[in-house]
């Protein structure tokens, strides 16, 4: 994918980061999975985690922390989080750049929530 067709790329996306942090920024997930779903995207087009740079991925481990902090202290229900980063097809990435999950966590938001990103694969839950 060219930079100038990704989504992340475009101009347009830039208008609703919340957060930047040196070489990433933050937007809220335009389909999050729980209110508080935000994503942390290298401003640079990089296809996926494993081509990030060093300094973009200590760059997202600060904004992770910081949007965290900022989340908890906006929202005291928040109870705990998972943090996922999809990588190629066969783990489900659809966006080829880069991107982390911060979904914020909430007692009783699931029936079961016991094995958390395990849930990816529900047949390997089983050992649980």
């Amino acid at each position: 994918m060219k930079s100038e067709e990704c989504i992340f790329c475009q101009e347009k996306t830039l208008n609703r980061i919340v957060m930047e942090v040196g070489s990433v920024y933050a937007i809220e997930d335009r389909y999050p999975v729980t209110p508080g779903h935000h994503l942390i995207v290298p401003i640079r087009h990089a296809e996926d985690f494993f081509t990030m740079t060093s300094i973009e991925r200590q760059d997202a481990d600060t904004c992770l922390f910081r949007l965290r902090r900022m989340l908890m202290d906006k929202d005291p229900t928040i109870t705990g989080f998972n943090i996922g980063i999809n990588c190629g097809e066969a783990a489900g990435q659809a966006i080829f750049h880069a991107h982390i999950h911060l979904i914020p966590r909430r007692k009783g938001d699931a029936k079961e929530p016991l094995g958390g990103i395990r849930g990816a694969v529900p047949e390997r839950m089983k050992h649980l």
